[in-house]
């Protein structure tokens, strides 16, 4: 046990050849220490992804303000176009960490974060940059909604079974938070010059008064410069995690493969969604609120929400808590209908502004629960598919193709982050109001619902989770 233990743990950035979480033993003796050290790299890492990924929720906002003349539409184009690259990224995202290594991809995925965050920077500063390249701006934002498919898949590999769900929680919960942190963060630092004469002058705001706007893009980079080089010399990779891309491309043979996919939609596609669309959304129907200061708090509230929540699902079963989380979900979305309904009276946004909040509560529960489900499902799926291997192999296989589903499952549900905000922009284009969109997905929450009870919960469920 010595030398595989010294063996597991190498120095700097150097290959675990030897890595065994589920042994007890070698848990406590070395992986553990190991384990956590990737984990509390990856998380910041994360962070700064879903920061740069998302900075056009609050960017739009400000762009009219400095001469920029947008319709609403075109602004929710912006805001919705990231999720869209985001996630088709992730598709790709999601099986480079076998390819490559969890410790080389996640420093390169977070270095090529610097290219739209100093794009942003350029760009908004120039009143007679062109639409289309705020438009490309905006897709190259999703280099960081892709991070998250290859940072689950990696952490997954690090933890054992009884402590992957809390684990894969905290990664996803406190990198989600990172929203609410460029959502606080961006309108703060737009109203200073932060870098002096090396961030450039400041724009004129029609209403009177200077901001730097560019200062929504610069203000990352440092960050994400010491974020790559911790990530190169702190983490490590795996080499029993290495598998080929048909190695893992068997997910797609795999009927829970895509049934997660549609439940995590409901779950994260609903949180991505709404973080992306939150901002415009709530300026755009309650004009003279000052909502801008406050959306923060819905992705705040949804990243902790997960990070905090795991241990429920392990100790109350995943299945169980989705199933919940979905019918609290479209019991909010109703309470906003409600309150849009009445959006002149006063109060109206508090009660608007509440339904979100618990929305974005349940859709961090649910991310959490969904993401656990997984390991359980392959773990009880790989047996009854594969009876002639080995339990050894059996347990590889499953570990591969959970980390394989968690990432395709986070791919797919990542353009909720550019159908939400887009569903808002054309139903408020065509029908001058939100509330279609709404009902849309009241109806999605209906049938992940439906799904969730009859694969997982019920009692003769295929697979009780």
């Amino acid at each position: 046990m010595t030398n595989a233990t010294s063996h597991a743990v190498p120095k700097g950035g150097q290959v675990l050849t030897d890595w065994r979480p589920d042994d007890e033993q070698f848990w406590e003796d070395a992986g553990y220490k190991v384990a956590q050290r990737n984990l509390w790299i990856s998380i910041p890492c994360l962070l700064l992804a879903f920061c740069v990924w998302l900075v056009w929720s609050v960017v739009v906002a400000k762009l009219g303000a400095i001469g920029f003349n947008y319709t609403t539409n075109q602004l929710f184009w912006l805001s919705s176009l990231p999720g869209l690259s985001g996630a088709t990224l992730r598709i790709f995202y999601s099986f480079m960490v076998p390819i490559f290594g969890g410790r080389r991809w996640t420093a390169i995925s977070t270095a090529s974060l610097l290219i739209p965050a100093v794009g942003i920077g350029i760009a908004v500063q120039n009143p007679d940059t062109p639409y289309w390249v705020f438009l490309v701006l905006a897709l190259l934002c999703g280099f960081g909604g892709g991070n998250f498919a290859s940072s689950m898949a990696n952490i997954s590999f690090f933890f054992p079974r009884k402590s992957k769900g809390n684990a894969l929680a905290l990664n996803a919960g406190l990198g989600n938070a990172g929203v609410s942190v460029m959502q606080l963060i961006v309108p703060i630092v737009i109203t200073f010059s932060v870098f002096g004469s090396l961030g450039g002058p400041p724009q004129e705001v029609s209403e009177g008064g200077k901001i730097w706007l560019q200062n929504a893009g610069f203000i990352w980079v440092p960050f994400l410069v010491i974020a790559t080089i911790a990530a190169w010399f702190g983490m490590n990779d795996i080499a029993s995690a290495r598998a080929s891309f048909s190695d893992q491309a068997v997910i797609f043979r795999r009927k829970h493969n895509w049934i997660m996919c549609v439940l995590y939609t409901g779950t994260f596609g609903s949180f991505i969604g709404y973080s992306a669309g939150f901002p415009l959304l709530a300026t755009n129907q309650f004009p003279d609120v000052g909502a801008l200061q406050y959306v923060f708090l819905g992705p705040l509230v949804g990243a902790l929400s997960r990070a905090a929540t795991g241990w429920i699902s392990d100790k109350f079963g995943g299945g169980r808590v989705t199933l919940w989380t979905f019918v609290v979900m479209i019991a909010a979305v109703l309470g906003v209908l409600f309150f849009l309904g009445i959006r002149e009276q006063p109060g109206a946004f508090w009660g608007f502004f509440a339904m979100f909040m618990i929305l974005f509560f349940a859709t961090g529960v649910g991310n959490a629960s969904t993401f656990q489900m997984i390991p359980v499902i392959f773990r009880k799926e790989v047996p009854r598919l594969m009876p002639d291997t080995s339990a050894a192999e059996q347990t590889r296989e499953a570990e591969r193709e959970s980390a394989a589903t968690i990432g395709f499952t986070s791919a797919i549900a990542a353009y909720g982050a550019f159908v939400i905000p887009k569903a808002y922009g054309t139903s408020i284009e065509y029908t001058g109001g939100a509330e279609p969109a709404l009902y849309l997905f009241i109806a999605f929450y209906a049938v992940c619902t439906a799904l969730t009870w009859w694969f997982y919960t019920r009692r003769n469920a295929e697979i009780r989770c």
